[in-house]
């Protein structure tokens, strides 16, 4: 038996989030029945992270377990021949079998791309949320996010329904920069909770049109005031950037920064 790592991309827009689900598409089940008839067996493949119906992936890590003897540096061309069009495969390679997409990652990394021209684009649409109604200041945002630097419990950012026992998330780097009429967030931490990226986004929105300060929202946060985070940002704006693990079988370029900033 062999491990074989995948770097993946995938648009989300036709996808119901990565996990397998009855009767629904998936980017798993996508990728698990292209890998079976060309494997002679069922694979489970499993991600670094499960990203939800709507959100995309530049660099999506996962692994799965093969028996026979196609070398693992070949999966990559010949599960790309195979795949749909919103599906790719970056890059393949073996890995040890105590290599674990999920639990040997160190970090994840989510980008949330913001399109602030009034007038609509659509070579940005798929891949934004168009928010042009009030402008938007970045600095206030910078400052709302630096406070999040470090292991704290952000249960005011998590979705119901999450199976995580716990809240607590070890933020490791924020940031806010414009491109533009592009405005983009970048958050990396050790894990994420259950919808927390787009619960924070939305209301970050609220601080950079100059409707909460960035001290009240580090206050709703640190005392968990979960009623008051009423908005969710769309999937369609959100990507998972890159993975991080302290050994990588893959090049910088296949995995660093593979989502197109457009401008």
């Amino acid at each position: 038996m062999s491990r074989v790592a995948l770097v993946i991309q995938y648009l989300g827009t036709h996808f119901h989030g990565w996990q397998r689900q009855p009767n629904l598409r998936t980017v798993q089940e996508e990728i698990e029945k292209t890998i079976a008839p060309v494997g002679g067996h069922s694979v489970t493949v499993c991600a670094a992270g499960r990203t939800d119906a709507g959100v995309h992936a530049a660099a999506q890590v996962a692994h799965f377990d093969y028996f026979g003897y196609i070398p693992g540096e070949r999966w990559a061309s010949i599960l790309n021949a195979r795949l749909p069009e919103d599906i790719l495969i970056r890059g393949s390679a073996e890995v040890p079998l105590t290599w674990h997409a999920r639990f040997s990652a160190s970090w994840r990394r989510y980008r949330y791309t913001l399109y602030t021209d009034k007038e609509p684009n659509l070579f940005v649409k798929p891949f934004s949320w168009h928010y042009y109604y009030v402008p938007l200041d970045e600095s206030l945002i910078t400052a709302a996010l630096k406070p999040l630097l470090g292991r704290h419990h952000l249960a005011a950012f998590r979705r119901a329904n999450s199976s995580r026992s716990h809240s607590w998330v070890e933020v490791q780097a924020v940031e806010c920069y414009r491109r533009g009429p592009l405005l983009q967030i970048e958050i990396q931490a050790n894990g994420f909770l259950y919808g927390m990226v787009r619960l924070l986004v939305g209301t970050l929105v609220e601080v950079g049109r100059r409707r909460r300060s960035p001290a009240s929202f580090t206050q709703l946060w640190i005392e968990e005031r979960r009623e008051e985070v009423k908005y969710s940002a769309p999937a369609k704006g959100l990507c998972l950037l890159r993975v991080g693990y302290p050994e990588f079988p893959f090049p910088r370029k296949i995995w660093f920064d593979t989502q197109p900033t457009f401008l």
